[in-house]
């Protein structure tokens, strides 16, 4: 029993952690940044929960989130304008990149990026693992294998992760609504039967 609670006690100290650290309607028509364009963000249709905006909210801000690391929140405010993207959802979305999940963020897109671009095979002549073991330069290694390849890698996961949580969050918000509307049909029939 103890554990149970002190779970469900994490939980809720996530969830509240989560959202103090969204931002308001207030924050966003504050924050001098966005001041310029906080008229368009503040849209009621950008606020409202639908089957549409959600999904779309939740794929923008897996993007902005990942591509972005240090400014995902405005960036995924501002993109939720000519997709139409639920703007509470798309910036809570970026909370998933946090310090916790940069790590294996940055390792996957690496391995990712290695594979798509095939760094590490031999080619024909001279293999590219050899040239960097020539160059034995940090600075080198860095340019030449590392940064394209955590660039490639991070595209591809961006892009990928997206995707699933797009049709995560479409099917999450079906089934909701179809439970909603099997207990209103459910409690309309107990209601007629009883009348």
């Amino acid at each position: 029993m103890g554990d149970a609670s002190r779970a469900r006690g994490m939980g809720s100290r996530i969830w509240n952690f989560a959202l103090g650290h969204i931002p308001t309607r207030d924050k966003i028509e504050r924050n001098r940044f966005l001041r310029p364009v906080a008229h368009r963000i503040l849209h009621p249709a950008l606020w409202r929960f639908t089957r549409r905006s959600v999904p779309r909210g939740v794929a923008l801000g897996v993007v902005s989130g990942i591509l972005f690391p240090f400014v995902h929140a405005p960036v995924a405010a501002l993109a939720a304008l000519p997709v139409r993207a639920n703007v509470p959802v798309a910036v809570a979305t970026t909370l998933l990149h946090n310090p916790l999940t940069s790590v294996p963020i940055y390792f996957s897109a690496y391995h990712i990026g290695l594979w798509v671009l095939r760094l590490d095979r031999t080619v024909p002549g001279r293999p590219i693992a050899s040239n960097v073991a020539a160059h034995v330069d940090w600075l080198h290694t860095l340019v030449a294998q590392v940064g394209p390849a955590t660039i490639v890698g991070l595209a591809v996961l961006s892009a990928v992760l997206a995707i699933i949580g797009y049709v995560v969050a479409g099917l999450v918000w079906r089934v909701r609504i179809g439970r909603k509307w099997r207990k209103r049909s459910i409690e309309r029939n107990f209601a007629i039967a009883f009348d």
